[in-house]
This record gives structure tokens, sequence and C-alpha cells, in this order.
């Protein structure tokens, strides 16, 4: 089996070990294989391919679509180191407003399983960082929001110990408890 799927501590959030075969001529992996995918639950049809690059200190999120157009993300980072969090923003949830992070790199080659229902997020670590993930539904600037990525009520622990530079726009996010249509 060309992967390992680890539960995380928020249900349907899965960290993706893919098998890597390496020589002196480099590696070779699988990113995704539907039926493998499938077979361990994860049914999302993906849609759309996403792919970004930012410096070291780039905090991008927290990004979420709201329904009728969330978005499940299958996300990876092929160049550099980010750490890469899931909010749970599903209020039916009794894990509401908890989230959980993982490091993503070219070194490791984890991925991170998003349901629709999670704000994303990520910091970089490393010089440059480039992040590829695949999305359940196009992007839909009507249904695009955010959440403030330092929301005390949420109280991710981003493991950096300097000011991320982040976006205008995410700079303006509100707080998850002031999201009245998620």
């Amino acid at each position: 089996m060309p992967f390992e799927f680890e539960p995380t501590e928020l249900k349907d959030v899965i960290l993706v070990k893919p098998r890597v075969f390496g020589d002196s001529r480099g590696f070779f992996m699988e990113t995704y294989k539907k039926s493998e995918f499938f077979q361990y639950g994860i049914t999302t049809e993906f849609v759309q391919d996403n792919h970004s690059k930012s410096t070291r200190g780039v905090l991008r999120g927290l990004h979420y679509q709201k329904a009728p157009r969330a978005q499940a993300k299958l996300v990876r980072c092929p160049k550099g180191k980010v750490f890469d969090v899931a909010v749970d923003i599903r209020k039916d949830s009794p894990d509401f407003g908890k989230w959980v992070g993982a490091v993503l790199s070219e070194e490791n080659k984890h991925m991170l399983f998003i349901p629709e229902g999670f704000a994303h997020g990520f910091v970089v670590l490393s010089d440059e960082a480039e992040l590829i993930y695949k999305a359940s539904d196009e992007y839909s600037p009507e249904n695009d929001r955010g959440i403030k990525w330092n929301d005390p009520d949420i109280g991710i622990d981003w493991g950096i110990d300097f000011e991320p530079l982040v976006s205008e726009k995410d700079a303006k996010q509100p707080f998850l408890k002031d999201c009245g249509d998620l």
C-alpha cells in the first residue's frame, strides 16, 4: 500500500504518509490514488489543484468556503517546510473551534487531508515554501471566508517566535465567534 493514513486529534482530519521509493537517482511517490483513499474512507472527489509559493514567516489563513461551495483539501509541501493547520468550524461538531497542526515538508513528504467544514492555514518555516493542494470544489469568491489567524478562542500555537507576515485581507478577518455564516 503506497499510503499510511494516520488519524489526528480531530475527527476526519487525516495525516497521509506516502510511500517513497528512493535511490541514487532521486525518488518516486504517488501523491493521490483514488482507490486507496476511498478504501480508507476518504471519498472526496477533487476538482481543482492550487499551488502557492511563500517566503519565511508568511502566514496564510485561516481560509474556508461556506456552503454550498465548501471545500475539502489534500495539502502537501513539495518544497520547503510549513506548519499546516485545520480548524473545525462545523457548528454541530463536538470539536467546534478546535485545531490540529502538522509539519509538512519536502523532507517528510506528508500530506494533510482536511474535510469540508474546516478552516485552513499555514505558516512558512523555511526560506521559501511551496504548497500544492487539491480542492473538492472550485474557488468561489462569493463564498470565500476567513477567520483571524490569532483568534484567542481558538488559541493556535503556530510554533513561531516572530510576528508573521499576513496579507491585509487576512489581518482584517473576523474572530470565529463573529462569523455568522459558517
